[in-house]
Parts: C-alpha cells; sequence; structure tokens
C-alpha cells in the first residue's frame, strides 16, 4: 500500500508540471512565472527553496549525534537569509525587473562581471541538487531496496520531467501544494512520535546535558570563528543564489515578495524544528538504529518504517518527497535560467527569439541535472554537499552584492577582485584545511571583502588620475596656443 500511494503520488506531481506547463509561452513564464505569484505562493516557493533533504534527513541525523549546536547552519542559518533577504534584498531587486542575479552585476558594474558571476554561481548548484537526488534515492532505497545509483538516475530524471516542461510556473504549482503536504504531515508524525517517546518530559529527561546548548563550549577565539561560520554558510552565502532570487522575482509586486520573505523565514524555522524532534524521538524509540554503525542519514526512514503504521510511513514519506521535489526542480531550474540569458545570449551579435531563448533554458536544465547526477553519484553526504554549495556563492558573489546595492563607491574592478580573491583564497585553504584552525570560507570571506575595498579604491583613485592629467593637458594645450593666436594677429596687423 505505502509504495502504491507514493507511486501516485508522484504521478500526480507530474500531472500538476505537465498542467502548468500550458501558462509558459514565453522565456519570461519560464523564469519567473511573469511575475503573477501572490503572497502565498511565494512564500511557499521561498520555503521550499530551502526545507529540503539536508534538513529532514541530513539535519536531522547531526542534530541526533551532535545536539543543537550541529544544526546552526540549518535550520537556523536558513531562515537567518530569508530574513535578510526581506530586510535588504526583495525590494531593490525585484524593482529592476530583471530575470537573473547576474543581470544586476552587469547593469551595477558590467559585462565583465555579469560573465564571472554566470561562471561563479552555476556549479554552485551542482552539488545542491546533488544532494537532493541522493536523498530521494535512499528513500526508494529503503522503501524498494533499489541500489542508490540506479535511484539518483530515476530521481533526476522525475524532476527533470516537469521542470523541463513547467519551468517556474511548475515549480510554483507544486511548491505550494507540497509545502501543504509537508506541514500537515510533519505535524501529525511529530505529534505520534512524541506520545511514542513519552512525551516531551521524558525527550527532555533523556537527552544529555548541554545537548541543546546553542553556543560554543570552548570559550575561545577559534571556537567563536566556526560558530559565526556556521550561521553565515547558508544565512548569508545562499542569499546571491539565483533560486531564491528567482522565486523573489515571481511574486506580483516588490510588496509581496519582501512579506514573503518574512513569512518564509517564520514557517522555516518553526517546520524545521519538527525533524529534529522526530529524530531525537526516534534516538529513545529506537536507539539500536543509530549503533548499528550504518548511514546515519538513514536513521530517520528506517524509524519510520519500523515503528509507525502505514498511513504514518505515507505521510512522512510524501512529505519528505515533496521537500525534495521542491528543492531539487527550484533549483535545477536556477542555472539553467542563468545559462541561458547570461552565457548563450551574449554570444549572438542579434538578440534571440524568445522561443530561442526558451529553448536554451530547457535544453541547459538537462545539461545541470546530467551534470549533478554524476557529482551525486561520487560523493553521496547530503549534508556535505550543501554545505560546500553554499561556501561558493558566499566567498565569491556576497560581498558583490551587497556593495552594489549599499556602497556608492563600489566599481567594478573591486566587484571582480572581489570574486577572484574570494574564491582563489577559500580554494587555497580548503584543499589545505589541515594547516587551517578557522575555517576556509571566512578566509574566502575576508579576502572577498579586501578584493571589493582595494579593487575599488585603486580604480577610483586611477580614474581621478587619469581624469586630472586629461585636465592637465586640456590646460597646457590653451595656454600654448593662446601666444600663437596673438602673434598671429599682431602679424596682420603688421601687413595692415
Amino acid at each position: 500500500m505505502l509504495i502504491t500511494f507514493i507511486a501516485l503520488y508522484l504521478g500526480a506531481t507530474l500531472l500538476i508540471g505537465w498542467w502548468a506547463s500550458r501558462r509558459v509561452k514565453t522565456a519570461k513564464d519560464f523564469a519567473v512565472a511573469s511575475k503573477q505569484l501572490p503572497l502565498f505562493v511565494s512564500a511557499s516557493g521561498l520555503f521550499a527553496t530551502w526545507f529540503g533533504s539536508e534538513t529532514v534527513l541530513g539535519a536531522s541525523s547531526e542534530f541526533v549525534n551532535h545536539g543543537l549546536m550541529g544544526v546552526i547552519e540549518d535550520p537556523f542559518g536558513a531562515a537567518l537569509c530569508l530574513l535578510l533577504v526581506g530586510l535588504f534584498f526583495a525590494r531593490p531587486l525585484y524593482r529592476l525587473n530583471i530575470i537573473t542575479f547576474c543581470d544586476f552585476y552587469r547593469i551595477r558594474f558590467n559585462k565583465k562581471a555579469e560573465l564571472l558571476s554566470a561562471f561563479l554561481i552555476i556549479p554552485s548548484y551542482f552539488g545542491w541538487i546533488a544532494a537532493q537526488l541522493v536523498a530521494m534515492a535512499i528513500i526508494i532505497n529503503v522503501l524498494v531496496g533499489l541500489p542508490i545509483a540506479y535511484g539518483v538516475f530515476f530521481c533526476a530524471c522525475l524532476v527533470v520531467f516537469y521542470t523541463y516542461i513547467g519551468g517556474m510556473w511548475a515549480v510554483a504549482v507544486t511548491d505550494t501544494i507540497q509545502t501543504i503536504v509537508i506541514i500537515f504531515g510533519l505535524f501529525f508524525i511529530t505529534y505520534q512520535l512524541v506520545g511514542q517517546a513519552g512525551g516531551f518530559d521524558n525527550i527532555l529527561a533523556k537527552t544529555p546535558s548541554g545537548f541543546f546548548r546553542f553556543y560554543p563550549k570552548e570559550n575561545s577565539t577559534t571556537s567563536y570563528i566556526s560558530y559565526f561560520a556556521a550561521w553565515i554558510t547558508i544565512g548569508l552565502g545562499s542569499i546571491p543564489q539565483q533560486d531564491i532570487f528567482q522565486r523573489v522575482a515571481a511574486a506580483k509586486s516588490d510588496e509581496t515578495a519582501v512579506k514573503a520573505s518574512y513569512l518564509s523565514s517564520a514557517m522555516y524555522l518553526g517546520i524545521a524544528v519538527l525533524p529534529l524532534i522526530i529524530g531525537l524521538c526516534g534516538k529513545i524509540i529506537a536507539p539500536h538504529l543509530l549503533r548499528s554503525g550504518g548511514d546515519s542519514q538513514l536513521f530517520l526512514p528506517h524509524l519510520i518504517m519500523e515503528y509507525t503504521p502505514v498511513g504514518i510511513q505515507i505521510l512522512f514519506f510524501g512529505a519528505l518527497l515533496s521537500a525534495i521535489l521542491s528543492t531539487a526542480s527550484g533549483a535545477i531550474l536556477a542555472p539553467a535560467t542563468v545559462v541561458g540569458e547570461n552565457l548563450v545570449q551574449p554570444l549572438y551579435k542579434k538578440l534571440l527569439t524568445d522561443a530561442q531563448k526558451l529553448r536554451i533554458m530547457r535544453i541547459s536544465v538537462l545539461i545541470v541535472a546530467l551534470i549533478s547526477m554524476v557529482m551525486a553519484m561520487i560523493k553521496g553526504n547530503i549534508f556535505e554537499l550543501v554545505g560546500e554549495a553554499s561556501a561558493v556563492s558566499l566567498v565569491s558573489l556576497f560581498v558583490p552584492l551587497s556593495a552594489g546595492l549599499y556602497w556608492r563607491r563600489a566599481t567594478a574592478l573591486g566587484a571582480l577582485a572581489s570574486m577572484i580573491m574570494g574564491t582563489l583564497v577559500w580554494l587555497w585553504c580548503y584543499n589545505g584545511h589541515e594547516y587551517f584552525e578557522i575555517p576556509a570560507l571566512i578566509w574566502g570571506l575576508v579576502a572577498s571583502f579586501a578584493g571589493m575595498i582595494l579593487g575599488s579604491v585603486l580604480d577610483s583613485q586611477t580614474r581621478q588620475l587619469n581624469a586630472q592629467s586629461k585636465h592637465d593637458s586640456l590646460k597646457m594645450n590653451t595656454n600654448n596656443s593662446l601666444p600663437q593666436e596673438e602673434v598671429e594677429i599682431e602679424n596682420v596687423r603688421l601687413v595692415i
């Protein structure tokens, strides 16, 4: 019965995607749903952006093993991200009436900044998408025993189908339905498992001392820097991401975009706590599942399969599939849009027709999914895949975006220097991490700030020197020409 219901659910998702695809007539329909999404639909999309495999499977296993300090990155950092988007980024970006983040870098800086940002933002999605494919493959493995590699392939085909045909319209409609399934399913499951675990009082009594500590145990600079890094990995690193921007840009007004960001932040923080509670209940109900030495990411699925009735299983796996499908579809659509808008279109001397741009975006969906599928088969840890994806955009794109919006003296040279220095320093520290106590992304972020400041100051000084040089040259030519004219006039007088 469980497998039948799951199959029906997946089939319904494909039908919804096909129905939504009828509204896709232009590239703008495909990319930002023609900017027509109302508040709840927009908020559901933003909520679903982050609420995926890492939140349900990755974060819950981290929470059970390491306590509250293990999940600062998600859900707390993710909720912070959505809040900051509403406070500082949604309104000014929406009013630019652009399709991608990279369009902003072109308008604010230049085409080189646009191109570099596109090359940086696209690879950052591969790990994120791969994490969702791994999670879906894990579910299928638990349900029917299908090997992970085959599960990854099947899941990629499923997500690509309705993303390819429906674009943002399909993503938005399915996100709304899936958000309702997630909220209802997780609340009901939490209520049932808390009862089986003996209630909250018994759960709290059986948790070890310091399990709910919200700050570092060691009072050292290094500990607090690592703590700060956990907050900003997704909290700041996911702000300059195309998938969250697309959902903001798809709202029907800038006011709707801002309110949707606030609402989704509250939804995320409230709902993402539920998988953590479920994991804690499982630690009491079935501690042997943690001691078996298997993959901790399988803890929750095995718990539900072994200790709950079929009705609860349907709710859990329906909610989990909803979360993963929502995240994966938006994540695939985002880089595909950037490829069509910011990489392919500039190669043509003549502007692409809307039909050509739409076709390129759809082909890009297939390419992005293929690369992510290969990455998912190579590296299967969900939490690590997501963390690496957010770190790339944090060290390369966050500073140019923030400075471009709020620092008038930011220049194109500063933006380019920020992207390049942040990325190179992060890569160098990341590959030699055993020599550094401070996380690599902190060094990359510092380098990105330094690149923006130094590049902008140097660019401004160079412009001032060039302007002064032109002014002096013009003045010298003017001074030299006046006596010559007077001599010519005097010679004329003599002739007369």
